[in-house]
């Protein structure tokens, strides 16, 4: 049975790892499921992303560095494009919409547009940076549980494609709002299907204690279709308001279709109930995102053409058993586009030998990054990977937990991986599966800058996010 992708919390493992973890015959192999593509490693030793040594990326550009490989999220986002339009267009067709949560710059929106891919952003300043990176407004869609007024006007003024609509409160506010304008937006209602995604629970969204979405459930009234039913039918009778159809979203890191054939069957059971309630049949459908990737060797890969044969078996069944017409479906993939597209590159500073209990030793291995790049360990006791990236080692492995240099004991960037035994001072170590929810997470807990974003294509690198300074910094303090 494959490991709880958040891991054992806290768990004492000792000197002997998690039970999935296995020592390498060959230290310096790499998995190639937890790499950017074009990462290889020379006969030095030596980490290439894109033919460029990472050695030179290091004295270019400083260390902690995300690393993001220009031709691995291209096509990866291409992968998502035909994959979905070889399963769908036979139906009703479908769109994917790239989700901004996971990683955005200027840079993404622009790779993911020329890739044919729509942009899917939750807040305010995402919008801004997809509508200044020249995105077709009308290939944008709208997220999110607290819209403010001024983000909502911002969209409906841009001409959004889209706003996913999460509350009895946004739906008054956006009627009025888009009355006033004199315009009729599009909308889907965000629903709640009752489906608990095998995640963290702090990444499962689709269960009904938490803030997302409205409820199937009957609650108190009895209402079939609960809290979704009634949202339609303020939505159906404001003019201001153009109803696209329905949206589900179970959570993240999901594995298989199981979850999607639930959260798929409750909500036609939903469409179906609103055309006989309505007389309409609803023309789009979105199955939201959170398709897993390989962040260690415990991870299984779910691949886009194994994703989108799954979900066009599933609407085309249940549509049938609801006597619907098939919708125009639409996903959100984020992670399983941008996470594997790119590694963080650190350097080490300090090598601990740890005595424990019993006798057991931990080598702690403190890079000069850590949590204020990558909340996931800290938030989500989430696991990684890593290799020494800077040099050939014969030395044996060794299980090591890479640290970072915040003053805070979870501060935990790898927890356990094999290094090699003689990994030291000056060495650079390279984590994979950080281009999702490292750099768009990250802080400057203990006023520590965050590192620059460096695009590598085709043997040359460019800063597409540059790195902080101490006076950025000083210059938001006052004083």
């Amino acid at each position: 049975m494959r490991a709880h992708e958040a891991g054992a919390l806290h768990a004492d493992i000792g000197q002997h790892g998690p039970e999935w973890l296995r020592e390498p015959a060959d230290v310096n192999d790499l998995l190639p499921q937890l790499w950017p593509r074009t990462v290889t490693r020379g006969s030095d030793g030596v980490l290439r992303v894109a033919g460029i040594p990472v050695t030179d990326l290091a004295a270019q550009f400083g260390t902690p560095v995300y690393l993001l490989d220009e031709a691995d999220l291209r096509s990866r986002a291409a992968a998502y494009r035909d994959a979905f339009a070889a399963a769908f267009d036979p139906l009703a067709g479908a769109d994917v919409y790239y989700a901004g949560k996971s990683f955005l710059c200027k840079a993404v929106v622009r790779w993911i547009a020329e890739e044919g891919l729509r942009l899917d952003v939750c807040t305010g300043g995402e919008l801004a940076v997809a509508l200044a990176a020249g995105m077709d407004p009308a290939r944008i869609g709208f997220h999110g549980n607290n819209k403010s007024l001024s983000e909502l006007d911002r969209a409906v003024s841009a001409g959004v494609g889209r706003v996913v609509l999460d509350s009895f409160d946004e739906i008054d506010r956006l009627a009025v709002l888009a009355a006033e304008r004199g315009v009729r937006v599009p909308v889907m209602i965000r629903v709640t299907v009752g489906v608990e995604a095998h995640t963290h629970e702090y990444i499962a969204t689709a269960h009904e204690d938490q803030k997302f979405g409205f409820s199937l459930n009957r609650g108190n009234t009895g209402a079939p279709g609960g809290a979704a039913a009634e949202a339609v039918r303020r939505v159906l009778a404001a003019p201001s308001l153009r109803l696209l159809g329905l949206h589900s979203h179970i959570g993240s890191q999901i594995y298989d279709a199981a979850g999607f054939e639930v959260s798929t069957r409750r909500v036609l059971e939903l469409a179906a109930q609103l055309r006989d309630e309505h007389g309409v049949e609803l023309p789009e459908l979105d199955l939201g995102g959170g398709f897993g990737i390989a962040y260690t060797t415990q991870d299984e890969v779910f691949e886009p053409t194994e994703i989108a044969a799954a979900l066009a078996k599933i609407v085309e069944h249940e549509c049938a058993a609801y006597g619907l017409t098939v919708p125009r479906v639409s996903v959100e993939p984020g992670r399983s586009i941008s996470g594997p597209a790119a590694c963080t590159l650190y350097e080490v500073g300090t090598v601990k030998q740890v005595e424990l209990d019993g006798g057991a030793t931990r080598k702690y291995v403190s890079v000069d990054g850590g949590m204020s790049d990558n909340i996931r360990t800290a938030l989500y006791d989430a696991s990684y990977s890593c290799t020494l990236a800077s040099r050939a080692s014969t030395a044996p492995p060794a299980l090591a937990r890479v640290v970072g240099k915040h003053c805070e004991s979870g501060d935990i960037v790898v927890r356990d991986e094999f290094l090699p035994a003689d990994v030291a001072p000056g060495d650079l170590i390279a984590v994979p599966g950080t281009g999702a929810y490292a750099r768009s997470m990250a802080s400057n807990y203990n006023h520590v800058p965050r590192p620059a974003v460096v695009a590598a294509a085709d043997g040359t690198a460019r800063v597409i996010v540059r790195a902080e300074t101490e006076d950025d910094l000083l210059r938001l303090d006052v004083g």
